[in-house]
Formats: C-alpha cells, structure tokens, sequence
C-alpha cells in the first residue's frame, strides 16, 4: 500500500528526512515513532501529497501520492487542520461526502465516534477532544484502503481514546492500511504491527513490538540504583542473568515465565525493595524512545 525509498525532505539546507525507506501492508497498522524534530510529520505530508520530496521515490498503491487515482483511496487525520471553522460537523461531512465517489453515511459515522449528528455546534467550538473525533470521521468517509493518522488520540478522554482504538481494530479486519504516528505509546504498543522509529530524519530501528523489546528473552523493572544484581541471581534457576542495564534500571535475560516473575516480586518484597515497570523485555517502548532520543541530542 505505502511504498517509500531513500525519501530526503530539506528545510533550507536541513534534512527533516534523510533518505528514510518506509513500507505499509493492508490490514496492518504501521506506527511511525521518533521524538519532536525526527522527520515524521515531513514524512506523512509528502506520504499524503501535501509536500514535495527533495528526492527519493514515494507510491501509494503503486502511484504517485497526487495520483487522482490515489485521492479517492485515502483517508488523512492531521495533528492540525482539516475543520471548516464555522461548519457544523454534519455539514462539514456532508459537504466533503459530496468530493467522493462513495462514502459512509455522514451521520452513522459522526455517531460511531461519538459526536451527536444533531449539534449545531460550530466546529471551532468543540472541544480539543471532539474536534479530533470530527477530524477522524472525516477521514474515514470516503471508506479507505489506506489511512494516515498523525497524533489521533490526542486531547480524547479514556473512554473516547477505547472506543477510537476499537474502531481503527475494525478497520484493520476490513483490509485497511493504517499509517499512524503519535506520542501516545500505549496506542502503539495496542494497535500497531509494525513500528518504525526514526530519529534526524534516519530510521533507527524497525520491527514488531516483540522484537524492538526484546520480550522473547528477557523481564525488566525499575529500582533503586545499584542493587545487588548478584543476590537477585541466586533466586533465580539456573541459566539466568541479572544486569544494571543503566543506573535504576534492571534487565532479567532468560525465558520469562510467570515463576521467574513471582521470584522476582518475591525477592523485592524480602528486599523491601519497592520496584516499577516491571514487565517482559529487556526495555519497554518508553525506555527505547528515550535511548533513542538520548543518542540523538549526544549526537
């Protein structure tokens, strides 16, 4: 569905994005992560054909993004933008219905993410949080094959993030390829496939949840700095290891198991050791952004 080779975007003599290559498969959601500044926005916008690329090659179903055969196929959420201030937004959907070859029904959809089709509230007089369901409704109007979501949850109450998730899960059963990038990690680590981190501009890393985390070999938690590693070991089987893979921060490698994470909850308490973000891997999604976020201002 996406398709995007050694793709570079300049800022005056800034790269935004440095030859960065990119894929996205129907009926997956690919996440696209990296700190402020690393290239993501640039490249959703040139993705979406709202931006030129100083270079490199950019296909969306094997055209290019400003194909008129791509447009009707594709539904865009930006983190700012796409609301007519003064519209209501039945009217808003209605009159983007009318741009497309086939849509949902604009009130069905409307009410799907919550907003009361009824309202006569303007646009700019929603709330953060109801402006993005607006902003969502109308990137799923025309019924897309591929979606590009930048920061969707954002602003959104709990219960409104839930059922935002489980709509965006409906769409990935139905074939959908969703392009998502955000701040908000627990989406990722709930939604996504696939997850590509970037940083100025370059790809640092790809992969699945699993593989970025490690969580095939290995448990970590949070703690006090400079516990002793070697008498955890010892309440361990045989086979394991125990490391301080930075100050405050312990990493468990071996097969986790409910037994090993009992052992290690056992021996805090006898401790009196009081541990955080305990989990499976050898760092969580937060932790990697933060490595990779650390690296980039070293850099």
């Amino acid at each position: 569905m996406v398709e995007i080779s050694d793709l570079v975007v300049k800022y005056g003599e800034i790269r935004a994005v440095d030859s960065l290559s990119f894929q996205a498969e129907s009926g997956q959601i690919s996440a696209i992560l990296g700190p402020n500044g690393a290239g993501k926005s640039s490249t959703i916008e040139v993705a979406c054909g709202l931006r030129n690329a100083d270079s490199g090659s950019v296909r969306l179903f094997g055209l290019a993004p400003d194909s008129a055969r791509v447009r009707p196929r594709m539904g865009v959420m930006l983190q700012s933008g796409g609301l007519y201030p003064t519209a209501r937004p039945l009217e808003w959907l209605q009159y983007l219905a009318k741009l497309y070859p086939q849509t949902d029904d604009p009130g069905t959809l409307l009410d799907s993410v919550g907003i009361d089709p009824a309202t006569r509230t303007q646009t700019r007089r929603l709330s953060g949080g109801e402006q993005q369901r607006v902003k969502l409704a109308a990137a799923l109007l025309g019924r897309p094959e591929l979606l590009f979501l930048d920061e969707p949850t954002a602003g959104l109450d709990a219960l409104a993030r839930r059922n935002l998730l489980d709509l965006l899960k409906e769409r990935r059963t139905d074939g959908v390829a969703i392009v998502l990038t955000t701040h908000m990690l627990p989406d990722v680590e709930d939604l996504a496939d696939s997850i590509t981190v970037i940083s100025q501009g370059k790809v640092a890393m790809r992969g699945t949840l699993a593989e970025l985390t490690g969580t095939q070999n290995a448990l970590s938690f949070g703690g006090p700095v400079g516990l002793n590693c070697n008498d955890l070991l010892h309440a361990l089987p045989a086979g394991y290891d125990v490391r301080e893979s930075q100050p405050g921060r312990y990493v468990v490698s071996g097969t986790p198991t409910p037994d090993i994470l009992a052992r290690i909850t056992a021996w805090s308490a006898e401790q009196g050791v009081m541990v955080s973000d305990l989990g499976i891997g050898d760092r969580t999604l937060e932790q990697l952004l933060i490595d990779t976020s650390t690296a980039e201002a070293r850099s």
